[in-house]
């Protein structure tokens, strides 16, 4: 699905394109080539990747949070903005889970360093 819309992107008008787990069954490599690809598409459409994978997240020029809220009655679905130290944390733990080791906080940095963002260590 990725190529296909990839090769429509240059070709048809399309304002927003949304990703949903376009990162099942790939990691390593592969997924920060295809995080590349999306930032390619990105300079021309509107971009919204819904991913579990620390490679695609550090890709994206913004990163969201999104979690539910239990209430008595209904549960409520809500999303923010992450700042760049929150996205750290957040890259950390899809690394390492909840609890991050230093290395974690350091590997979110390098990836989020590759797509040129600078980050205070």
């Amino acid at each position: 699905m990725l190529c296909i819309k990839y090769m429509l992107a240059d070709k048809t008008a399309l304002p927003t394109i949304v990703f949903d787990e376009i990162d099942t069954g790939i990691s390593g490599e592969i997924a920060v080539k295809v995080g590349r690809m999306m930032q390619q598409m990105a300079k021309k459409h509107q971009l919204v990747a819904i991913s579990h994978l620390p490679q695609m997240a550090a890709a994206g020029d913004a990163h969201y949070f999104v979690y539910k809220e239990d209430r008595a009655d209904r549960t409520i679905s809500r999303i923010r903005q992450l700042s760049t130290e929150e996205r750290i944390r957040e890259i950390a733990h899809m690394i390492a889970g909840a609890k991050p080791s230093e290395n974690a906080f350091e590997s979110a940095r390098e990836l989020l360093a590759m797509r040129g963002e600078a980050i205070a260590a």
